[in-house]
């Protein structure tokens, strides 16, 4: 589903393909479902809800022409924005988690905005954003240096968890509604709730919706809780994925005591084989708003949503994704333990730490003293900095706001200078989000990072004809779990204690004791090597036109890892996810039918 509209003067009832336009002013419009909810208010004005939203309609129908309250896009369960729309202005209210990212670039003597960056690309006719693939590209690991850009120029995201107010002639005016600011109690509780909140929303729309069954705890969650949520009658289908001809191993066992623990639940294995390995057929990715997750086991993804369609009529798919980024207490909590002067605690759990990585506890405690007196834009700065004067920003260490991780060497001398820029400009802008604890605040940099690429995964499911949710990422579940207060939050080195608490009555007990998790790597290496020429013929291609990347080198690197030369494949994979997308673009057909060239505003 994509959504969007103008503010009054700038749309002229325009409408890209295959979308209906909404209201009697024409200036809403929509593709897909479910369908937006509207309600007018007595004295004039539209209050429309666009996404999954668990509110009833009396309950939005009484906030029509009103103050409308600070937690209206997390208050009910579901991935949502909400639209007011009054005279010539237009207030959009975004999620605090960019589950549904909302973006706005100016046109003719106003505003468009739409969830699709894409849309309003085609609109203005923008091109893309060489810095923010650049971003994207080396510096995933630090989604602040992204600030508002989206992959497109002159179309900016708005920021989440904000009410921001679009009049014609004007610029945006923003206000920050989503602070998590720490509530008394554990999170279990206030997790439970939620999610199960958020997946008895899914079923209800959706009663034949199937599940992922991996045989972690965030899958195994979800489809016990689906199981328990739909109708009398009728099996909850649940789907494992292996390597052909291996249909044992921890990840089956698991998933098979998961689905033996409910009689409504029906668990289906799928094999995957050769023709489903990574890296394969990549650039016949369908076009998203920035390069998808699952680009690069794009095959698998696609391959089991048919699957599961063709088998089992699916419409509605529910995935554990977002679950390890909601659930992980980084290593910076440490820091937040010191400056709250809880010393013992923070030495215990240091401790514990020292012990899973099998490091020193004293530079850990070290480590976190420093990050306790370093603010988040004096991190961004020293990043930037160091980017600038040619030194690699990896440092030492595990306590720190950004992880400690390398440029490439095929990185270009261009690429690294916009790098820079980008970071020392978000450094000297305010932060919405001031005062947080920073393990708090890094967690909602990287949940939002996660939310928003998973939009782009929901788009390439779209494309084989199915919803793709993931409740751990809804608005309600993650507010449940970052308002907890530094002394209620798990310890550090624990493997997510507050969902084996949350689940404790849904998970079987053998299940809830797991602290491992399965890995597909070796399959990343195999479809590595299955694939290296048409992955090299890629390092020519329209990231290097960008003058981002160095062939050559690229090349060199690609055929190193395929050769297992042990190494990180994240740099490369971004690489090659961003590659796919940009020649995806290029393929894309036309999203609107009649833009004309003269309402163009930059």
């Amino acid at each position: 589903m994509i959504f969007g509209g103008f503010t009054r003067g700038a749309g002229d009832g325009l409408c890209p393909a295959g979308a209906v336009r909404l209201g009697a002013d024409g200036l809403l419009w929509q593709a897909g479902t479910p369908a937006a909810r509207s309600f007018s208010a007595s004295g004039g004005g539209l209050l429309t809800v666009f996404g999954r939203c668990g509110a009833l309609d009396a309950e939005l129908r009484a906030l029509a022409g009103r103050p409308l309250p600070e937690d209206v896009t997390w208050r009910w369960s579901g991935a949502y924005a909400v639209v007011e729309q009054l005279g010539d202005r237009t207030v959009v209210h975004t999620d605090p988690v960019a589950a549904m990212p909302v973006y706005a670039t100016r046109y003719k003597h106003g505003w468009a905005w739409s969830s699709s960056a894409r849309a309003l690309a085609g609109l203005t006719a923008a091109v893309v954003d060489p810095v923010r693939v650049a971003v994207a590209v080396f510096l995933p690991h630090v989604p602040a240096a992204a600030g508002s850009r989206s992959f497109f120029t002159c179309v900016q995201q708005l920021p989440p968890g904000a009410r921001i107010k679009l009049v014609p002639d004007q610029d945006l005016r923003c206000t920050t509604e989503w602070r998590p600011t720490p509530v008394p109690g554990p999170a279990h509780n206030r997790l439970c709730t939620a999610l199960k909140g958020s997946v008895r929303l899914r079923v209800a729309g959706d009663p034949g919706l199937t599940c992922d069954l991996s045989g972690g705890l965030d899958s195994s969650s979800l489809a016990l809780l689906s199981a328990t949520a739909r109708p009398e009658g009728g099996a909850l289908n649940a789907v494992t994925v292996h390597p052909a001809g291996q249909a044992d191993g921890a990840d089956l066992t698991y998933a098979r005591l998961a689905a033996a623990h409910h009689p409504r639940l029906a668990h289906h294995l799928l094999p995957l084989g050769a023709e489903h390995l990574p890296y394969t057929d990549i650039t016949a990715v369908p076009v998203t708003d920035e390069p998808s997750p699952s680009t690069l086991t794009r095959a698998r993804l696609e391959g089991q949503l048919r699957w599961m369609r063709d088998r089992f009529g699916s419409r509605t798919h529910l995935t554990g994704d977002g679950g390890d980024s909601v659930l992980f207490v980084p290593a910076a909590h440490l820091a937040d333990l010191l400056r709250h002067r809880l010393y013992r605690r923070a030495t215990a759990e240091a401790a514990g730490w020292a012990r899973l990585r099998h490091s020193p506890v004293l530079p850990l405690l070290r480590e976190a003293r420093a990050l306790s007196r370093t603010s988040r834009d004096q991190a961004l700065t020293s990043f930037a900095t160091a980017l600038e004067d040619g030194a690699s920003p990896a440092g030492q260490g595990d306590v720190r706001w950004f992880p400690a991780l390398p440029l490439p060497s095929w990185a270009t001398v261009d690429a690294v200078r916009m790098l820079s820029d980008a970071v020392h400009q978000v450094a000297a802008a305010a932060d919405p989000l001031p005062g947080l604890d920073v393990a708090v605040r890094i967690l909602v940099d990287e949940v939002r990072e996660v939310a928003r690429t998973a939009a782009a995964d929901a788009q390439l499911a779209a494309a084989s004809g199915i919803e793709l949710h993931n409740p751990f990422l809804d608005p309600r579940v993650v507010d449940a779990v970052l308002r907890t207060d530094v002394r209620a939050r798990p310890p550090v080195h624990a493997y997510k204690p507050v969902l084996t608490r949350a689940m404790a009555d849904v998970l079987p007990k053998a299940l809830v004791t797991r602290t491992t998790k399965g890995s597909f790597n070796a399959d990343h290496y195999t479809g590595l090597r299955a694939n290296l020429p048409e992955l090299q013929h890629l390092a020519d291609g329209r990231l290097a036109a960008l003058g981002l990347v160095d062939p050559p080198q690229l090349r060199a690197h690609l055929a190193q890892a395929a050769a297992g030369i042990p190494m990180s494949l994240a740099p490369l994979e971004q690489a090659l996810a961003a590659e796919a997308w940009l020649r995806a673009l290029d393929h894309a057909p036309a999203t609107w039918s009649n833009p004309r060239e003269g309402d163009r505003r930059g």
